[in-house]
C-alpha cells in the first residue's frame, strides 16, 4: 500500500507537466507505423500485426513518458544515480512483464495458441524489447537535450542577471565613494580658509575664489564615470594654486606632464595622493618640496608623486577616508589591472601608480 501511494505521489508531476499536443500524437503514429513495418515481416496476418502493434504502443508510451517527465528531470539531471538506477530497474522489470503478457494475450487471442500463426519477429521477445527501449532510447535522448538546452538558456539568464547585480552593485559602490571625496577634500579646503580667516589674511578672497572654482569643477564632473586626462589636470594645477597661497615662500612645487595619449579616467583619482603630499609633507631647509609626474602611453597611465618627508613623521600606509577610498575606487575600476606602491627613504616619500590601459 505504501509503494502504491509513493507511486502515486511520483505521478502526480508527471501527470501535471505531461501535455498532449499535436506533435505527441505524430510521435506515437509513427511509433506504431514503425511497429507495423518490422512486425509484418515476413507475414500476411495483418490482424495480429494490427493488434500487437496497437498493444505495445501504450506500454511504450508508458515507459517512455514515465522515463522522460519523471526519472531524468526528478533524478537524473540533479545527480540522484542511485534512485534514478533503482527506479530504472523496476521500469524495465515491470515492461519486461507487460510486454510479455501482451505477447501471451495476443498469442491467445489471435493465433488460437499456434505459434507458426504469429508473426516470425513477434516470436521472438528479445526483439520486441529491443524495438520498444530502441524508441524509449531515441526519445528520452531528445528529452534530455531538451532539458540540457532549457538548463543551459537558465543558468545564462542567471548569469546574467548576477552580472547585471554585480554592475549595479559596483555602480552605487563607485557613486558613494565619490560622493565621499566631495566633503572630504571640501572639509580639507575649508580648514584653509577658515586659518587665513582668522589671521585676516588679504590672500583670503582669492583664496576663495580658487576654492570656488575647484568645487565647479567637483559639482560639475563628480557625477561622471569618466573625465578627460587634461581636465582632471587643470584641477591638480587648481589645487596646487590653492595651496601655493597657503604656504607662501615655503612650497616648491614641479608638476610635468608628458601626454601622449588622451585618454578618459575616473574624476579625482590623483586628488586624495596630491592632498597626501601637502598634508603629511614634512619640511626640509624652510621648504617643503613635492614633485609630481604625470606621463601616459599607449598602453599605461603612470603617476608618481614624492614629497619631502622627515623620518620622525613616518606616514602611515593610511592617511585617512580620501585615500582609502581612492585605493577602493581603483580596486574596483581597475582590478588586477594597476600597481600602486609607495617607498620612504631618510628624506622623501614617494607614491607611485601604473594603470594598464
Amino acid at each position: 500500500m505504501k509503494d502504491f501511494v509513493h507511486l502515486c505521489t511520483m505521478l502526480k508531476p508527471l501527470l501535471k507537466e505531461l501535455k498532449f499536443t499535436p506533435l505527441h500524437l505524430l510521435l506515437w503514429v509513427g511509433v506504431w507505423l514503425f511497429y507495423s513495418y518490422f512486425f509484418s515481416y515476413g507475414s500476411n496476418n495483418e490482424d495480429f500485426v494490427f493488434w500487437f502493434s496497437t498493444s505495445l504502443l501504450p506500454v511504450t508510451a508508458a515507459i517512455t513518458y514515465f522515463i522522460s517527465y519523471l526519472l531524468i528531470p526528478k533524478y537524473l539531471i540533479p545527480k540522484k544515480y542511485v534512485q534514478f538506477s533503482l527506479y530504472l530497474l523496476y521500469t524495465v522489470v515491470c515492461s519486461i512483464y507487460l510486454i510479455l503478457i501482451i505477447t501471451f494475450v495476443n498469442l491467445i487471442f489471435l493465433s488460437d495458441f499456434s505459434i507458426r500463426k504469429m508473426p516470425l519477429l513477434t516470436r521472438n521477445v528479445v526483439f520486441v524489447l529491443i524495438l520498444v527501449y530502441l524508441v524509449v532510447c531515441m526519445v528520452c535522448f531528445v528529452q534530455l537535450l531538451r532539458y540540457n538546452h532549457k538548463t543551459s538558456n537558465r543558468n545564462k539568464e542567471l548569469e546574467n542577471k548576477l552580472l547585471e547585480g554585480k554592475l549595479l552593485l559596483k555602480q552605487k559602490e563607485l557613486h558613494y565613494l565619490k560622493q565621499q571625496i566631495h566633503p572630504h577634500f571640501l572639509f580639507n579646503t575649508l580648514n584653509t580658509v577658515y586659518g587665513f580667516a582668522l589671521k585676516g589674511s588679504k590672500e583670503t578672497p582669492d583664496l576663495i575664489l580658487k576654492l570656488s572654482n575647484l568645487l565647479d569643477y567637483i559639482l560639475n564632473q563628480i557625477e561622471k564615470p569618466l573625465v578627460p586626462l587634461t581636465e582632471e589636470i587643470k584641477h591638480i594645477d587648481a589645487y596646487i594654486g590653492l595651496e601655493q597661497v597657503r604656504f607662501r615662500d615655503t612650497l616648491r612645487v614641479r608638476f610635468t606632464k608628458d601626454v601622449q595619449k588622451e585618454i578618459q579616467i575616473p574624476p579625482m583619482l590623483f586628488i586624495a595622493f596630491v592632498e597626501n603630499a601637502f598634508k603629511h609633507g614634512t619640511p626640509i631647509n624652510g621648504f617643503l618640496d613635492i614633485e609630481i609626474h604625470l606621463e601616459t602611453t599607449p598602453t599605461h597611465l603612470l603617476f608618481t608623486i614624492q614629497n619631502t618627508n622627515s623620518k620622525n613623521n613616518s606616514p602611515s600606509e593610511s592617511h585617512g577616508i580620501g585615500l582609502e577610498n581612492t585605493k577602493k575606487r581603483l580596486e574596483t575600476l581597475y582590478p588586477g589591472q594597476y600597481t600602486l606602491s609607495h617607498t620612504e627613504n631618510e628624506h622623501s616619500y614617494t607614491v607611485q601608480l601604473e594603470i594598464q590601459l
